[in-house]
């Protein structure tokens, strides 16, 4: 059976990069034949660009040019961490060779395919504007092919009112719905989409030795691991005292994080895992860096961000009863080891449960 899947592609991100190619690894596995959908839409097209004003008052004649100067040799060196994504995925995530810039080039030249999967990481998160793209819905997908979601995120608690009518219409339009998080469910609930559930995030669908056995090198050196987009104090805080009471180095692959004493953020996703692997002990608020902790058994806590997509982390620790998730010192130093005798039990549930919905959707 032929089979494209979309979701936001190749914007240099361990987690989407990974969750991808798990997708894919594990339909091709079935004997499949699936691929990508090489989908780039201006707004996540524009990573690593040369000539972007991130400020808007520099985009003025004289100060333009100024600014791009001094931003230059940042962004140069930023420019490896493009090449080896790129490479990553030249090597591990099977892409259809059409590029599509929009919905109505999706529309007009649709891939050919059997069925078509929207999903996962965050492509109906509407404060984005891919939770507002018709193509993350399967808008362009002609009339009696399946068509379903696996595993799409809103990370979100709730959708703006004005983005309600937009995907309700699109949803039920879906031969099948499943979303990655508990508040997804309860989201389509209120828009009267009920036939809407539960599953696990695709790099679940693949076995910690399948990931050890494929990506993992070895490192020598005992260390934390710091994954964090915010730059939060509370996270530096039990980085720092943990190495100072444990004696590990801090490593990273957060390009913000200037305390550590290692940082990566110019490699490939096998670099993060094997960090994730190695590590002594997991800080972050990263859903992917959560859900690799969990599949490799890792001892870790997963801090609150200030931005309002903390649902993704909470659902996910609370579905497997790890009660890590924290938004104090206080609240980390009273941290108990996970049971991952327990945790397992219920993630092989789910895991299956997650598997059958794919299995069973794909013949519609």
């Amino acid at each position: 059976m032929k089979i494209k899947t979309i979701t936001c592609h190749e914007v240099y991100n361990h987690g989407a990069s990974l969750q991808e190619y798990a997708l894919l690894w594990f339909l091709n596995n079935l004997g499949h034949q699936a691929e990508g959908i090489h989908y780039k839409p201006s707004y996540l097209s524009n990573h690593f660009s040369l000539k972007k004003i991130s400020n808007p008052k520099f985009d003025k004649p004289g100060w333009k040019q100024l600014y791009l100067l001094a931003k230059l040799p940042a962004r140069l060196r930023d420019l490896k961490r493009k090449r080896a994504f790129d490479a990553f995925s030249k090597q591990y995530i099977p892409t259809d060779t059409m590029l599509y810039r929009d919905n109505e080039a999706l529309k007009r030249n649709p891939p050919a395919a059997d069925v078509f999967i929207c999903g996962s990481d965050q492509i109906w998160n509407s404060v984005f504007q891919n939770g507002k793209d018709p193509a993350f819905y399967l808008d362009f997908v002609s009339p009696g092919k399946i068509k379903f979601s696996f595993a799409a995120s809103f990370a979100i608690e709730k959708l703006e009112d004005r983005i309600k009518p937009f995907v309700k219409e699109h949803v039920r339009c879906l031969n099948a719905v499943s979303v990655r998080e508990t508040s997804g469910v309860q989201i389509l609930n209120e828009l009267g989409v009920t036939n809407v559930v539960q599953v696990l995030d695709p790099v679940f669908l693949l076995d910690k030795q399948h990931w050890v056995d494929t990506f993992i090198f070895p490192i020598s050196e005992k260390f934390v691991f710091v994954y964090d987009f915010d730059s939060n104090p509370l996270v530096e805080k039990i980085a720092k005292c943990l190495k100072k009471e444990k004696g590990y180095k801090i490593y990273t692959v957060n390009k913000n994080i200037t305390y550590a004493d290692k940082n990566f953020y110019l490699e490939r996703p096998e670099r993060f895992l094997s960090l994730v692997y190695h590590a002594q002990f997991n800080i972050t608020n990263s859903f992917h860096a959560l859900a690799f902790s969990v599949i490799f058994e890792k001892q870790f806590v997963v801090v609150n961000r200030r931005e309002k997509i903390n649902t993704r982390m909470r659902d996910l620790t609370n579905l497997l009863q790890t009660q890590n998730l924290i938004s104090s010192f206080e609240e980390f130093s009273r941290f108990k080891p996970i049971d991952y005798e327990k945790v397992n039990l219920i993630l092989e549930e789910r895991k299956r449960f997650s598997k059958d919905f794919l299995i069973n959707n794909l013949s519609g």
